[in-house]
């Protein structure tokens, strides 16, 4: 095991897997000699060249589209997107293309291509540069949507993206690229897709986070547990695949179900996680599904305005206690 940042676990899972592969290799707007801006490509370029480590023009259509087509005779290119905000730039190529090309062609083209970048809070970066796009891309049939929230995820996950022969879109935050973690050094680790991660057992009232907000939950069950409240915490990690049944199960335990994020709150995917925990578990719940997510606003620039609008662990602890009648929760998006 070694002690790793999140920003640099993905850094080295790149470079390894350039190593292993030759048809790997990286695109995107100052990823070479820049490292791209928050340092996830850096010193690539030195060990890989420019053939493979290749700067772009400000273009998200034109270089989504390259990589695309690379992907669909051969080549494994993982496309960096500088803020996931301008993926909504490249979404014909996303949408039409990637996502559709192998079940269009009866499975004959494979479209290997991991589509990454950063999104979030925590820097001021306002409307255009803090969105969250998940929810979005979970309703585009043939993409596959990565969340890693912690370093470990980060390496094992993205190893498994760049592996599969299928598009990934996977998604970092701007906010988790210092955060430390243990990482395994075995150049094999990989975390499938479509496993949660319990972070945290409990059995009153499961919770549901990615993120940031698998932190902020366990916070919240920390100080929860404080006041005899024994909250068991759940990563996704990916929302597709969507590990769905470890969820059902633990509501089928607590009788009651959290899901926080910091997409909006309306049709977010803590919408689609209590639809089908509902389906699934009436019978089991105690009390109705409760989503926690931002208020239906554009993102402002203001720091104190923009934790104004996503929710803090003060939220998630609400909603936990209105699950359980000790106070309503009257904080909705």
């Amino acid at each position: 095991m070694s002690i790793k940042t999140y920003a640099i676990a993905i850094r080295d899972v790149l470079g390894e897997e350039m190593r292993r592969d030759p048809e790997v290799f990286l695109m995107g707007e100052d990823i070479a000699q820049q490292g791209g801006i928050f340092g996830c490509t850096r010193g690539l370029v030195d060990e890989f060249g420019p053939e493979r480590v290749r700067n772009t023009p400000i273009s998200e259509n034109t270089f989504v589209g390259a990589g695309v087509g690379a992907a669909s005779v051969g080549m494994r290119p993982v496309v960096e997107l500088m803020y996931m905000d301008f993926l909504y730039l490249a979404m014909d190529q996303i949408l039409n293309q990637a996502a559709k090309i192998r079940y269009m062609f009866g499975g004959k083209v494979k479209v290997p291509l991991v589509v990454r970048g950063q999104q979030g809070i925590g820097r001021g970066n306002a409307g255009q540069h803090s969105q969250s796009v998940e929810a979005l891309l979970m309703n585009i049939p043939g993409l596959k949507v990565v969340c890693p929230s912690t370093p470990a995820d980060a390496a094992g996950l993205l190893r498994t993206a760049i592996r599969d022969d299928n598009p990934v879109v996977f998604i970092e935050h701007k906010a988790l690229y210092s955060l430390k973690g243990e990482v395994p050094d075995d150049p094999e680790f990989s975390v499938p897709f479509g496993e949660c991660s319990i972070a945290r057992e409990g059995k009153d009232v499961t919770i549901v986070g990615t993120f940031l907000y698998r932190e902020r939950s366990l916070e919240a069950a920390e100080r929860l547990a404080k006041e005899g409240i024994s909250a068991e915490v759940i990563d996704p990690r990916t929302l597709v695949p969507l590990d769905i049944d470890t969820i059902v199960n633990s509501v089928k335990k607590t009788g009651r179900l959290v899901t926080v994020h910091e997409a909006h709150r309306t049709m977010g995917f803590g919408t689609e996680i209590a639809a089908q925990v509902t389906e699934k578990a009436f019978a089991y719940l105690d009390a109705p599904p409760v989503r926690v997510g931002a208020k239906m606003c554009t993102l402002p620039f203001n720091l104190g305005l923009e934790n104004a609008v996503v929710p803090q662990v003060d939220d998630i602890i609400a909603a936990v206690k209105s699950t359980l009648h000790i106070e309503p929760f009257s904080k909705l998006g």
